[in-house]
């Protein structure tokens, strides 16, 4: 490798320090490094091309930024977790330098994450995303009617808080907690799931990977479209959003093998905690059988 980058989280002082750590253990092993703030994104455009390695230090919010950020350009990303979760990252802080020769040397494998890209015909736009495209309401006491279709054939008129189209990176965040199926992370799917339909039953939808999702909002007030819940912009009523699976792909860099995914999301969605008499006296009697409650 001869370019390595690092995206920092800015507000982190242990992400700051650890970047200047892992900068000089680079100096003399890597000809060209480079540090971004994650809020700088603006001008990672002038490091990227050419760039080999991309490191993010932070949490899943930097590690969705990079990914967003390094289009068009196949950028491999390792993430080390700084964060709480780190459903995207690899390496926790402690063992960075540890991995690092290994990456150096390319030892790691790339893992494909599938991204979608949202058009807004009216406004000329179109955005990336790694998560999800979420199009909902912008204010907390007006629901929106969003008219869904897809592949241009009329699903349903959800009267609701939001329609969430995510990908299979996105099907452990907003979608989840909206009640929606978890897809295994290189999955090419695209989730369909409506937050709190009124009235009528809605239920997730997983689609084929290339499949058209036409999201047009109609509301009393603005609503709004986010992207990976950290771009925004505002909708008038009648606008449509065009979701489909994007051109390009964030790549993971990977020293797990691919059937670890799982016990790894058991651990981070907390599915094998046991309760122990000892920390939960209340739920047993005075023979240690438990007792229902």
């Amino acid at each position: 490798m001869k370019k390595v980058g690092l995206f920092v989280h800015s507000r982190w002082s242990a992400a700051a320090r650890l970047a200047e750590e892992v900068r000089e253990f680079l100096s003399g092993k890597v000809a060209d490094v480079w540090v971004v703030s994650d809020w700088e994104d603006t001008d990672v455009g002038d490091f990227i091309p050419g760039t080999d390695l991309l490191i993010c230090l932070g949490g899943d919010g930097t590690m969705l930024r990079a990914a967003r950020t390094v289009i068009p350009h196949e950028v491999p990303v390792l993430g080390v977790n700084m964060g709480r979760l780190g459903f995207l990252a690899e390496v926790m802080p402690g063992e960075l330098i540890e991995r690092l020769p290994a990456v150096l040397a390319e030892k790691g494998r790339i893992e494909e994450r599938t991204m979608l890209q949202a058009q807004v015909p009216s406004l000329g736009v179109t955005y990336h995303a790694l998560n999800d495209v979420v199009v909902g309401r912008a204010n907390v006491s007006r629901p929106v009617y969003v008219d869904v279709a897809i592949d241009g054939s009329r699903l349903a008129v959800h009267r609701c808080d939001a329609v969430i189209v995510a990908s299979a990176t996105g099907s452990t965040a907003y979608s989840l907690s909206a009640g929606g199926p978890i897809l295994h992370p290189e999955s090419r799917d695209v989730l369909l799931t409506v937050v709190a339909p009124h009235l009528a039953a809605a239920r997730p939808l997983v689609l084929p990977p290339e499949t058209v999702v036409d999201l047009n909002v109609s509301a009393d007030m603005d609503a709004v479209v986010s992207i990976d819940g950290q771009v925004d912009r505002s909708l008038l009523s009648g606008e449509t959003v065009s979701v489909c699976r994007s051109p390009h792909v964030a790549r993971f860099v990977r020293f797990s093998k691919p059937q670890d995914y799982w016990g790894k999301l058991a651990e981070r969605l907390d599915w094998l905690r046991v309760l122990r008499a000892s920390d939960h006296p209340e739920l047993f009697d005075l023979n240690g059988i438990s007792t229902p409650k």
